[in-house]
C-alpha cells in the first residue's frame, strides 16, 4: 500500500517545503497527519494498521502522530442505519450492532494496545475512535504521550446532522489540553470545529497544537482550517480518511444509500483533505486529496509567540468586560448515586 503518492527513491513522506525561519531559542516538533482509511468492521486489523502508519511515522522522525476521525471503530459514511421518521428498520438495528461490536472500551485492551504502540514508537498519539459506553458510542479522541502513557480523551460535544442517531454527545469534562514536551495539544472533531464557543475555551486552555480529526473533504473546509490556525495563533493538524468503496463491506451487508448504484469497488467515497497550516495561515503541508498517506511538516514552535503578538483572542485582543464565556466543565450524568457504586450487583442466595 502506497503510504505517499510515488515518492522518489530514498525519500521519506510528503513534507512541506517551507523554511519557518527556526532558530535555537524555539523548538521544532516533526509532525504528521495519517489520511488513510479504516478495516471497517474489523477493529482487531484497523489496529495492526495503525501500528504500520505509526512505525512509517516514526520512521521518517515523527514525534506527533494525527489520525483521522473515527478511525478505530469506523466512520460509517453513506448509511442511515435504517432510520426514517418514526421508524427504525430491523436491518438498521443489525447495522448498530455491529457497528457497537467494532467499539471500543475506554478504558479497554484496545487502549492499552495503543498506549504501547506510542511508548514503542517514542510519539505523541492523537488518535480518532468510536467509544463504547455501555450501549451509548461516543465519536472520541485519545491522547498518548510517547512513554506509552494513556493521558486523556475528548468526546464530541455536538456529532452532526445523522450522526446524532448512532453517537451520543459529549460534556464539558472532555475538552482537555495537555501540556506536553512537544506543546500544548487538543482536539476538536469535525464540524464542532466550527462552533466559535469550543473554539475559544480551547484558546483559553493555551492550545498550541490544535489537532482537527474530520470527515469532511469539502474545499470549504481549508478556509476553516485556515482560520482556526489565524484566530487561534496555534498550529492546525486535520486529518481525514481517504476512502474507495471497497474499503467498506459490499452490498448488501452495507449501503451507500442513495448512490449505491453509482458506486464502483475503486469509487472515492472520501479524497482526504489532510492538511497542516502554520499559526500565520501558511499551509505547511497538504491539503493531500492522492490517495492514503503520511503527510508531515516540522513546526517551529516559535511562529506561535510571532503570530500571538498580531492577535491573542483570548489575551491582549480580549474584552472581557464585555464579552465573556462560562464552561460547564464537570461530568453531566443522568443519575446520581449518594451511598453505593451504582454498579450491578450479584444476586444473593
Amino acid at each position: 500500500m502506497a503510504l505517499v503518492p510515488n515518492p522518489p527513491v530514498n525519500e521519506g513522506p510528503l513534507f512541506a517545503e517551507v523554511d519557518m525561519g527556526a532558530d535555537a531559542s524555539a523548538p521544532t516538533v516533526r509532525a504528521t497527519v495519517v489520511q488513510a482509511s479504516t478495516v471497517f468492521y474489523d477493529t482487531p486489523a484497523t489496529l495492526d494498521k495503525a501500528e504500520r502508519l505509526l512505525a512509517e511515522a516514526a520512521s521518517y522522525g515523527s514525534q506527533l502522530v494525527v489520525f483521522p476521525e473515527a478511525f478505530i471503530g469506523g466512520y460509517p459514511r453513506g448509511s442511515n442505519f435504517g432510520v426514517t421518521i418514526g421508524n427504525r428498520t430491523a436491518k438498521g438495528k443489525e447495522e448498530f450492532r455491529k457497528y457497537h461490536a467494532a467499539a471500543i472500551d475506554v478504558p479497554g485492551p484496545e487502549v492499552d494496545r495503543l498506549a504501547a504502540m506510542a511508548g514503542k514508537y517514542k510519539v505523541f498519539l492523537v488518535m480518532g475512535i468510536i467509544e463504547r459506553d455501555g450501549y451509548t458510542l461516543y465519536c472520541t479522541v485519545l491522547f498518548f504521550d510517547s512513554q506509552g502513557r494513556y493521558l486523556g480523551k475528548h468526546r464530541k460535544i455536538m456529532p452532526t446532522a445523522l450522526e446524532r442517531i448512532i453517537w451520543g454527545f459529549g460534556d464539558g469534562s472532555t475538552i482537555p489540553v495537555f501540556a506536553t514536551p512537544v506543546g500544548k495539544i487538543g482536539a476538536a472533531i469535525c464540524w464542532e470545529n466550527r462552533m466559535p464557543l469550543l473554539r475559544t475555551a480551547m484558546y483559553a486552555k493555551g492550545i498550541e497544537i490544535y489537532c482537527a480529526p474530520t470527515a469532511d473533504s469539502r474545499d470549504v473546509w481549508q478556509a476553516s482550517m485556515t482560520h482556526i490556525a489565524l484566530e487561534g495563533g496555534c498550529f492546525v493538524l486535520s486529518a481525514n480518511q481517504f476512502c474507495r468503496r471497497k474499503d467498506y463491506p459490499p452490498p448488501p451487508e452495507y449501503v451507500f444509500s442513495g448512490t449505491e448504484e453509482d458506486l464502483a469497488p475503486d469509487s472515492i467515497v472520501c479524497p482526504g483533505g489532510s492538511v497542516i497550516i502554520s499559526p500565520s495561515g501558511t499551509v505547511l503541508a497538504g491539503p493531500n486529496y492522492e490517495g492514503e498517506a503520511l503527510i508531515s511538516a516540522d513546526l517551529d514552535l516559535g511562529e506561535i509567540a510571532r503570530a500571538k503578538f498580531d492577535f491573542d483572542v483570548v489575551g491582549h485582543y480580549s474584552r472581557p468586560e464585555v464579552l465573556s464565556l462560562v464552561v460547564k466543565d464537570h461530568p453531566m450524568s443522568p443519575v446520581s448515586f449518594t451511598s453505593a457504586s451504582g454498579k450491578a450487583e450479584s444476586p444473593r442466595i
